[in-house]
C-alpha cells in the first residue's frame, strides 16, 4: 500500500491523551511495515477558524486537504468531551471538501475517555457521520476507558490488553483499506 494511513488525532488540546493513544496506533503500524502517519488536530492553521473558510479555504489548509485524499485510509482517534466528540473534529470535518474527502474512504476508530466508557458515545456520533458520507467503516473499534490511568507519563501504554486490540486493529484496518486502495 503505497499511500499512507492517516492517523487523525481529533482534538487541539496540546499534550491530550488522544494524541499519545494515536502515537500507540502509530507505532503499530510501523512495526507492520504500514505507511502511516498523524495528523493533529493541534496544527490546524489559525486561519481555518475565520468565518471566510466557509466560502474558500486558505492556502495553508490545502495541504491538510490534500493529505486527507491521498490516504488509504483515515484512522480517527477521538476523545469524549461532555458526551460527544469534541467541536473542533467536527469543525475539521466540515471544511474539507464534499463529498470526496471521505466518499468510499475507509475509516477506522478508536475512543479515549477519562470515564468508563471509553468513547462509545463519540465513536457512534463519528460513524452516522462518516456513514452519511459514505465512508467504509472498518468494524473493529477499541475504546479506551479510564485512559488517564492507563498510560505513563512517557504516554507508553501500561494495559497489554488494550495494546493488543489496538495492535490487532491496526493490522485488521490495513488490510481492509488495501482492498479499497
Amino acid at each position: 500500500m503505497a499511500r499512507p494511513i492517516l492517523i487523525i488525532s481529533g482534538t487541539n488540546r496540546p499534550g491530550s491523551n488522544t494524541r499519545k493513544i494515536a502515537n500507540v496506533v502509530l507505532g503499530h503500524y510501523q512495526r507492520l511495515n504500514i505507511a502511516a502517519e498523524i495528523y493533529s488536530l493541534e496544527d490546524l492553521p489559525p486561519e481555518i477558524f475565520s468565518s471566510a473558510c466557509y466560502m474558500a479555504k486558505p492556502a495553508s489548509f490545502v495541504s491538510v486537504q490534500d493529505r486527507v485524499l491521498h490516504a488509504a485510509g483515515l484512522h480517527v482517534v477521538t476523545p469524549e468531551y461532555n458526551g460527544g466528540f469534541p467541536g473542533v473534529l467536527k469543525y475539521f470535518i466540515d471544511m474539507l471538501k464534499f463529498p470526496e474527502s471521505f466518499e468510499s474512504k475507509p475509516v477506522a476508530f478508536t475512543g479515549v475517555a477519562a470515564g468508563l466508557w471509553g468513547a462509545f458515545r463519540p465513536i457512534e456520533q463519528l460513524q452516522m457521520i462518516f456513514g452519511y458520507r459514505n465512508a467504509y467503516q472498518f468494524p473493529d473499534r477499541v475504546f479506551i476507558p479510564l485512559v488517564t490511568g492507563k498510560l505513563t507519563a512517557e504516554g507508553t501504554l501500561k494495559d497489554a490488553d488494550i495494546d493488543t486490540r489496538l495492535a490487532k486493529q491496526a493490522e485488521g484496518f490495513a488490510k481492509f483499506a488495501h482492498k479499497f486502495a
